[in-house]
């Protein structure tokens, strides 16, 4: 796990809103908060010809210096070395994402972190800033009833012999998780195929979208959706300048041109 030197820990943690604290379940309740309201979950590379690595100072270059955002190799990868640099043991999991239709995805699909506090009780969470509209805490992985989240109400239920986790949100599947740890390199290809291949969601638009306080805002190819407070709306900007201008000011995300799908469905 790579460990960030003090001045980049100091930057990301900026970046994020956060300072340095001990490592505790408090602390990694805020740590990931404070992400999911700042660092957007988006796909924006794709569709802007950019290269997506996964090597983490190049993923912090993206993320703290151009104060970009990411999918969630890029953000949970950043974010997995900034807990571990501040004193958390974490490992990365394997998960695959169920669709709507309730099939899994391909493997290495997703990758979330299994976060424990060093002299704590020992329970593991399950940390994730990188899978968009999704629990805003951390998850305890070591229970199996009901966990009470901002978005919703989560479980974990056993999925097999091999001790993978299928997560329920408001008793419906979103993940299948595997326990058994993984380096970020195990990763790049289902990186690779989820930026290039015509199958994959994130090559059909453009996303982009950030947790707020009273909700969440989400700009989807050129549909804005603002919920606040249970409300929701819907809109588009009326050419690429205001596109433009949805994204800076929206979700602090400044581009010189407009992103073009990859692989657009009609």
């Amino acid at each position: 796990m790579e460990t960030l030197p003090h001045k980049r820990l100091d930057a990301y943690l900026g970046r994020i809103g956060a300072d340095r604290s001990a490592p505790a379940d408090e602390a990694l309740r805020e740590l990931q908060t404070r992400h999911l309201r700042t660092v957007p979950f988006e796909n924006l590379s794709i569709h802007l010809g950019e290269d997506v690595s996964l090597d983490v100072p190049e993923i912090l270059r993206k993320l703290v210096d151009r104060r970009r955002g990411g999918f969630c190799f890029e953000l949970n990868g950043a974010f997995a070395a900034l807990l571990h640099t501040l004193g958390y043991e974490v490992e990365l999991l394997q998960a695959r994402v169920y669709d709507r239709e309730g099939r899994l995805g391909i493997p290495y699909d997703h990758l979330a972190l299994r976060v424990r506090v060093p002299g704590g009780d020992g329970r593991a969470w399950l940390a994730d800033v990188g899978f968009g509209d999704h629990s805003h805490h951390p998850l305890d992985l070591d229970g199996r009833d009901d966990q009470k989240d901002p978005a919703g109400v989560f479980r974990f239920v056993e999925s097999g012999a091999d001790g993978d986790l299928d997560l329920l949100r408001d008793g419906r599947p979103r993940l299948r998780l595997e326990p058994r740890p993984r380096a970020l390199s195990d990763f790049a290809a289902a990186s690779w195929w989820h930026r290039t291949s015509p199958e994959s969601r994130f090559t059909h638009a453009p996303v982009c979208s950030l947790l707020t306080a009273r909700g969440r805002v989400t700009l989807s190819g050129r549909r804005l959706v603002v919920t606040e407070d249970g409300e929701r709306t819907e809109s588009e900007p009326h050419d690429d300048r205001d596109l433009l201008a949805v994204y800076r000011d929206r979700f602090g995300v400044h581009l010189d041109r407009v992103p073009v799908a990859l692989h657009p469905r009609g």
